[in-house]
């Protein structure tokens, strides 16, 4: 079977992007190394990129450059098919996806988009290129402004063109169909087309459909006058305020975009004041028309307000600019992470992907990549969905990581803050944030707050605790977000973003507590290396362990590993190897690798060992010939917290791993620490991994 597929279409705005989206996210999961190629891209401005190379290439950090993304631009192809030459277009095409196929385990290749000139060619051309290249296809039909029969019939001809030349169409999708007709047009189509061909119904998402503001500046040649932080908001509708302040304010909606002309001070000031109402929905930008800019005064005024969405100037009257929005058809760009995730989203809930997974499983390959394995990550939280509290809701990342996550759909999400505060930051920051799926809660305000305090006295009071001290405590984000774990209205915790670890841990200590098995808390980082995906413990938590300690966190590490689907090979990492080192630190090493091989026969483990020793197969052949471990450690114990602390941190800046945790073993239930450096991805990836804690590791 082939290495490679090929994402067609037969018309303008098929909507084909979440489908090479959704397949990227799918192979990168499955499949070491997976590359990108577009044979024919539209032309580009100098100093520009072409935005599905760009997006693709960008989110999922492909290493591949530009150039060798693809092979002609449009007006070139056109040029060489007037000179007769489609051959050496070909042979071309040919050479640069074999280029990427000798170094990649699978490529996607995706098709033409059917805009601009030259379209009248480019479904006998895609055919051509999939043919020649002797890859499989599946190919995406939009069912808008078709009837059932129109749509079916478009699809089947799109299919019979790869078919009679014998090109294998694996799957055909039906996208941006009304949610009611999903199961006719999969009916219509499983009806008409061969039983092996796979057929996928996807609805119209509004949020794909809705243009950026970045889009619309692009698209006017605007002007940008204030906001460029904010130009990822999505404009949902549009209207003109040509009317008196009080009557424009009722026609305001959310991500609404307002236009009118630059002298009407009025009218943008009051819906910039609306934008901070509570009482009014969020809009999502101004135009200003008729090449007219407001006044110094006003403008000074302005620039004075703490929020400001984008407000654009154009030389265009407000007739011409109106109809031109209406025509806007919205992309998918590198930057907004939002619309990427609701793509792969969309494509994972509505594709049969295990269908098309065993259909292009031809081949293995061994080890776990950084990408599978965070592939897998999610995949796996989605299947027994959890409820994460994210204790610091007045942290920007927090808030950012939140959105990202309700577009991801992998968790249930509550938030402790203030929802006055965090509905201001969500403007600031100018992201999507449905309130209604995401529940905000001030522990003051709480229906919980005075059982919570009383359960904390309960369990505390013997420490000399009293009720009073406890209803203070319980204000605290961290110990109302660890109580909320404890009664069992969250799954788990994750902070520590804008807090130290005690302040995250102590309340867990208390009165989550350890398991019945264990005596230690203790902490592993996810190392995602180049080629493999390694676990270090403890770098966090515990600074000078005893050999019963290490040899608990070694157990509880080797475990954490089996349960994330990586083989455990453990190595106790020392100054020496083997049997040579003499000293106290390396005594202890010794005596707790003893103790986890009386406890854990069943466990890999090697030493003391040194790291070069544990993940270099020459220097752990040459050292310890006869180890199972040597070599190829997957789980590496660090003899105390200053050694694994300064490790880890020293892989992650000089190799560009990325480090996922610390996820906390031990506890009876989740409760993991964030750094206070961390980025919104390390939020992200951290919460995932606390929901499969939550699933029963």
């Amino acid at each position: 079977m082939s290495k490679a597929i090929y994402v067609a279409t037969s018309e303008f705005n098929s909507g084909k992007s979440i489908i090479t989206l959704g397949l990227m996210s799918m192979l990168m999961g499955k499949t070491a190394k997976v590359g990108y190629f577009r044979p024919i891209i539209e032309d580009f401005e100098d100093g520009k990129l072409d935005n599905h190379i760009e997006t693709v290439l960008s989110h999922f950090n492909l290493d591949i450059a530009f150039e060798d993304a693809y092979a002609f631009t449009k007006s070139k192809l056109i040029k060489k098919k007037n000179q007769g030459k489609i051959g050496e277009v070909l042979d071309i095409i040919i050479e640069k996806f074999k280029c990427l196929e000798e170094k990649y385990d699978f490529v996607l290749v995706e098709g033409t988009s059917f805009s601009g000139e030259g379209t009248a060619i480019e479904m006998d051309l895609n055919v051509l290129i999939a043919k020649n290249l002797g890859i499989p296809a599946i190919i995406v039909s939009s069912g808008v402004g078709k009837t059932l029969d129109e749509f079916v019939d478009s699809l089947y001809l799109a299919y019979d063109s790869f078919k009679v030349k014998d090109v294998e169409v694996l799957a055909v999708v039906a996208n941006k169909v009304q949610p009611e007709n999903l199961e006719l047009a999969v009916n219509g189509l499983k009806a008409i087309l061969p039983k092996d061909v796979l057929v996928n119904s996807f609805p119209l998402i509004s949020s794909l459909k809705n243009p950026s503001m970045r889009e619309i500046i692009e698209e006017l040649n605007a002007t940008v006058l204030f906001g460029h932080d904010y130009l990822n908001n999505e404009v949902g509708t549009f209207s003109v305020g040509a009317m008196q302040l009080h009557n424009y304010l009722r026609h305001l909606k959310d991500k609404g975009l307002v236009i009118t002309p630059g002298d009407r001070a009025d009218i943008i000031m009051g819906a910039l004041q609306a934008n901070e109402s509570a009482n009014y929905p969020s809009i999502s930008g101004i135009i200003l028309t008729g090449n007219i800019v407001p006044e110094d005064s006003i403008m000074k005024l302005i620039e004075g307000l703490t929020s400001i969405v984008p407000i654009i100037a154009v030389e265009e009257g407000t007739y011409m600019i109106t109809n031109k929005i209406g025509n806007i058809n919205s992309k998918i760009y590198a930057d907004n992470a939002n619309k990427i995730e609701t793509s792969i989203n969309t494509f994972e809930k509505y594709f049969d992907v295990d269908a098309l997974a065993s259909k292009l499983s031809a081949f293995e390959v061994e080890g776990m990549t950084p990408k599978m394995f965070q592939y897998n990550l999610v995949k796996r939280a989605k299947q027994h969905r959890k409820h994460i509290v994210l204790p610091e809701g007045s942290d920007d990342r927090i808030i950012l990581a939140a959105s990202r996550l309700l577009a991801m759909d992998v968790v249930d999400i509550s938030i402790i803050g203030n929802k006055k505060q965090i509905e201001q930051k969500v403007n600031e920051l100018g992201i999507d944030f449905d309130f209604d799926k995401i529940k905000i809660i001030n522990p003051i305000e709480s229906e919980y707050y005075e059982d919570y305090a009383n359960t904390y006295y309960e369990l505390r009071k013997a420490k000399n605790v009293t009720l009073a001290m406890a209803k203070d405590l319980l204000v605290d984000v961290s110990y109302f977000g660890t109580m909320m774990v404890y009664k069992g209205h969250a799954d788990g915790m994750v902070s520590g973003a804008a807090h130290t670890t005690q302040h995250t841990i102590l309340p867990a200590l208390q009165f989550i507590k350890t398991k019945p098995e264990s005596s230690v808390v203790s902490s592993v980082f996810f190392m995602c290396l180049e080629d493999r995906v390694s676990v270090f413990g403890d770098c966090a938590i515990n600074p000078n362990p005893t050999a019963e300690q290490l040899a608990e966190i070694a157990i509880s590490s080797a475990d954490t590993s089996l349960a994330f689907g990586i083989e455990p090979k453990v190595a106790m990492l020392s100054y020496s190897s083997g049997s040579s080192g003499k000293g106290d630190e390396v005594d202890k090493v010794r005596k707790a690798t003893e103790i986890v091989r009386a406890k854990r026969p069943d466990l890999k483990i090697e030493g003391p060992i040194q790291y070069d020793a544990a993940v270099d197969k020459t220097v752990g052949l040459s050292k310890m010939p006869n180890s199972e471990v040597a070599g190829q450690a997957s789980v590496l114990i660090f003899p105390d917290l200053n050694t694994g602390n300064n490790t880890y941190k020293a892989v992650q800046r000089e190799t560009g791993a990325l480090a996922i945790g610390p996820m906390l073993q031990g506890l009876n239930k989740p409760v993991n620490d964030l750094s206070r450096g961390c980025t919104v991805d390390d939020i992200i990836n951290t919460v995932v991994i606390t929901a499969i804690q939550a699933q029963g590791l």
